[in-house]
């Protein structure tokens, strides 16, 4: 389901109050009511030069017998059809003994694992039983501690190899090279620049923790979309140049996931009360296309009625080299500039079932298609630093097939 900002409605703030602020801090963490700790001029840190994707790791499959898309690619070792876009370890846990921190969930337990963007680099005999193999492979980990999952190899029997749509890849007694600790991320200190504390908060001294969404404001007080998550301890506190009863507020972490500093951008746009035309979200590169697309969530005016069903759309495709170009295409072409009606495969479904703009059927003309037919192709997709968003690729048919299923007759130009 599309998510927005948090729980906006319930923030009471006149705009005199936010005159001047850019962010305002809502505390929906630590009570039942949403609170206002305060609102800031600026915060230093929450847009930075992202990490460069890390070199691929190496792991070892120890007494595979493998299977299916698995033992197909051990016999094209040395090409690049020794590979596979995913290979999840599920534990055997042993009976009546599964570890204490093991947790189950609809999709398996929090002992699982999965390997994306895999190749096979190397097999031989093992020593664990005649007929099994050792495996060498070559990739990523997509799950890493940071999202709560163990560091440490749990107990168990041995692993269950699988694909994404549940294909069996066979099976293997041990892994190494898996649960092991990693490098922490890099902590991010971050400065909340002009702030002004807002009842209920405390005193704001050395020492208080403070977690809260970061929200965006528009120039005209209202509320924008949201920037993230900032969870961190006070170290320091001085007053600020930017007025009387204002603080620099200095902390010793920051946002839990910083935005691209291209984003700033994005943000100024609609502090200045949003894209007043179409395609401007085109100069940007894929990873700050899905930014505007995530702002344009919280952007959208809630309450308007959908157009009615049977209505014509008509989407620019000429700048669709992607897909997250698409779902900003699809969005304008809906809701007009800064638009939004989805920003992945499942926020379009949900899109599709009303409520965001188009009540169906409709029918939309997709001009320019030819680009997308071009780029929207099969293959694995790396779309950036976050290696829990890369896998297959959406392709252009996957797009017409969501369309088909609601009954929204496309027109390709």
């Amino acid at each position: 389901m599309p998510i927005g900002s948090p729980a906006l409605g319930s923030v009471a703030m006149t705009t005199s109050a936010l005159s001047g602020a850019r962010w305002l801090l809502l505390d929906d963490y630590t009570s039942e009511v949403d609170v206002t700790p305060g609102v800031c001029h600026d915060i230093d840190g929450l847009f930075v030069d992202l990490e460069p994707v890390p070199p691929p790791e190496i792991f070892s499959l120890l007494g595979c017998d493998p299977a299916g898309p698995l033992l197909k690619a051990l016999r094209h070792m040395g090409t690049e059809r020794a590979w596979l876009p995913s290979i999840a370890l599920v534990p055997v846990h042993r009976p009546q003994q599964r570890p204490a921190r093991c947790r189950q969930h609809e999709h398996g337990c929090t002992c699982d694992e999965e390997l994306i963007d895999v190749t096979v680099v190397d097999q031989r005999p093992s020593a664990a039983r005649a007929g099994l193999v050792d495996l060498d492979l070559r990739g990523y980990i997509r799950l890493l501690p940071e999202w709560g999952f163990p560091e440490e190899k749990p107990d168990v029997m041995g692993f269950r190899l699988a694909a994404l749509n549940n294909e069996k890849l066979g099976e293997c007694l041990d892994v190494t090279g898996v649960f092991r600790k990693r490098p922490a991320a890099p902590v991010r200190p971050v400065t909340l620049i002009g702030f002004r504390p807002e009842a209920p908060l405390p005193e704001v001294v050395e020492g208080r923790r403070i977690t809260a969404s970061v929200v965006a404001v528009q120039r005209d007080g209202r509320i924008a979309g949201g920037a993230g998550v900032l969870s961190a301890t006070v170290v320091s506190v001085c007053p600020s140049r930017l007025g009387d009863g204002l603080l620099d507020i200095a902390l010793d972490g920051g946002i839990e996931e910083p935005l691209p500093s291209g984003t700033r951008e994005i943000f100024q746009m609609w502090y200045d009360g949003g894209p007043a035309e179409p395609n401007l979200w085109a100069c940007y590169d894929r990873l700050l296309r899905h930014e505007w697309s995530g702002l344009a969530i919280s952007h959208r005016l809630q309450g308007l009625p959908d157009k009615p069903a049977g209505t014509t759309y008509h989407l620019d495709g000429r700048f669709v080299t992607d897909i997250d170009a698409f779902y900003c295409a699809i969005g304008e072409a809906i809701n007009g500039p800064g638009g939004y009606f989805g920003w992945n495969l499942s926020a379009l479904d949900d899109c599709l079932g009303h409520g965001w703009g188009a009540a169906g059927p409709f029918r939309l003309v997709w001009h320019h298609s030819d680009v997308a037919r071009r780029h929207l192709t099969p293959g694995y997709d790396r779309p950036g630093h976050r290696l829990r968003d890369w896998g297959p690729s959406v392709e252009l048919n996957d797009l017409l097939e969501i369309f088909s299923e609601h009954d929204i007759e496309v027109e390709l130009r």
